[in-house]
């Protein structure tokens, strides 16, 4: 009798399953394709959040480099244009150009970048990078200057 009622319950339970799952199956892909949607948009909004808080906080550091690069580059036009100094040649004119030249388009990039998150890592690694090479390049051409003169 147990074995009957266990059969039958066990019976039960299977069918209902079956049919559960049977009539429901385009439901069920719905629901599933729905809630990878509202994750990706979560995800999205979430980026976007981040970006909002950390965009500020880089372009107002990245800005004051930029200004002080600025004024390395008048300082070392004011250096060598000096009564008294040898006179600048082309290749130390040029040299500044260049570095003026390389200040202006980090400028430029970083008042053009669109607020999209997408390519937010990108943009700030490349930025930090030209800043660096930047840097790199007022520090040789310092030394440059102390080998000539």
């Amino acid at each position: 009798m147990k074995k009957t009622i266990y059969t039958l319950a066990i019976t039960a339970v299977i069918s209902g399953t079956a049919l559960a799952s049977s009539g429901s199956t385009g439901q069920k892909q719905e629901m599933a394709l729905n809630n990878v949607i509202t994750a990706k948009e979560e995800l999205q909004q979430t980026k976007q959040q981040a970006l909002s808080a950390e965009y500020p906080t880089f372009k107002k550091d990245a800005e004051i480099k930029i200004a002080d690069n600025d004024k390395q580059i008048a300082s070392l036009r004011a250096k060598l244009a000096q009564p008294g100094k040898s006179p600048m040649d082309d290749m130390r004119r040029k040299k500044i150009d260049s570095l003026e030249k390389q200040n202006a388009d980090l400028r430029s990039e970083l008042y053009g970048y669109e607020k999209g998150p997408t390519d937010w890592t990108a943009f700030k690694l490349k930025f930090n990078h030209d800043q660096d090479k930047l840097r790199d390049a007022f520090r040789d051409f310092g030394n440059d200057l102390k080998k000539k003169n």
